[in-house]
């Protein structure tokens, strides 16, 4: 089994539990407009690799994440599009090793496709970017359809999720929008934690190299104040949720 990847970091710290090693692959069927690796969409640029070699990478770093209690992260681009080449490295991770996995998408995938993966995937880093279909597909060039049925999948096998919103001042922090995020999340089974991340501009020399127009021109990152801000309504939404679910309490007494 082949896969195509993007690079390797062998000492991650902020993709899943402990020290990590993580792995990029090559292809993202997404054009986020915030993208700090917009070098991985092309799916066939990069390098071509056999489990065995990304195995042998792994190997002499393996006491840096048993002590750790990390592991291994597939990321990308988008891993789902090379779901068979994953499953076969995670499923290798497990039978050697016992490694914990961990799989960083933005969840655009039909659920089928990714069936063997999740068997062998102990965590999923669930990116939702933008739960308004409209502003989603502007955001990203596709709509967020397929992956809130994704998401509910994942929530019906009840997969363990870090659930993650990336917040871009006037594009994904509106109160309505981060409360229906909020509202969605709470209806899911298996969120362990939801992570806001603040919006950078630390790819933007890749958007240039490629001779690509920035889209964000000008957008700031976000103030202390706006991130805890965005906490509280998706706070408010998850509370909104669990009272829209509640089982109806009759006003009488006896």
């Amino acid at each position: 089994m082949k896969g195509r990847i993007h690079s390797i970091d062998s000492f991650g710290t902020v993709d899943g539990p402990g020290i990590r090693f993580v792995l990029f692959m090559q292809g993202c069927a997404l054009q986020c407009q915030f993208c700090h690796n917009p070098d991985t969409w092309d799916t066939v640029a990069g390098r071509v690799v056999t489990v065995e070699e990304i195995l042998r990478e792994i190997e002499p770093y393996l006491p840096y994440y048993r002590r750790s209690g990390g592991g291994i992260t597939v990321t990308g681009g988008e891993p789902t599009l090379q779901a068979g080449f994953v499953a076969e490295l995670f499923s290798e991770c497990k039978r050697r090793w016992g490694l914990h996995t961990t799989l960083d998408s933005s969840g655009f995938c039909e659920a089928s496709h990714a069936k063997a993966l999740l068997d062998v995937t102990d965590l999923v880093l669930l990116d939702l970017k933008q739960m308004n279909p409209e502003k989603h597909e502007r955001l990203t060039s596709r709509d967020n359809d397929r992956i809130l049925k994704f998401a509910a999948y994942l929530s019906e096998r009840n997969t363990p999720m870090w659930i993650r919103h990336v917040l871009i001042p006037g594009i994904t922090d509106d109160s309505s929008d981060l409360r229906a995020l909020g509202a969605f999340v709470g209806g899911l089974r298996g969120v362990e934690k939801l992570e806001l991340l603040s919006y950078h501009r630390m790819g933007v020399y890749k958007w240039q190299q490629l001779g690509k127009e920035y889209p964000l021109e000008g957008v700031p990152t976000p103030t202390e104040r706006e991130i805890e801000r965005a906490y509280r309504f998706i706070e408010e939404g998850k509370a909104q949720n669990q009272t829209e679910r509640a089982p109806h309490r009759s006003s009488i007494t006896c």
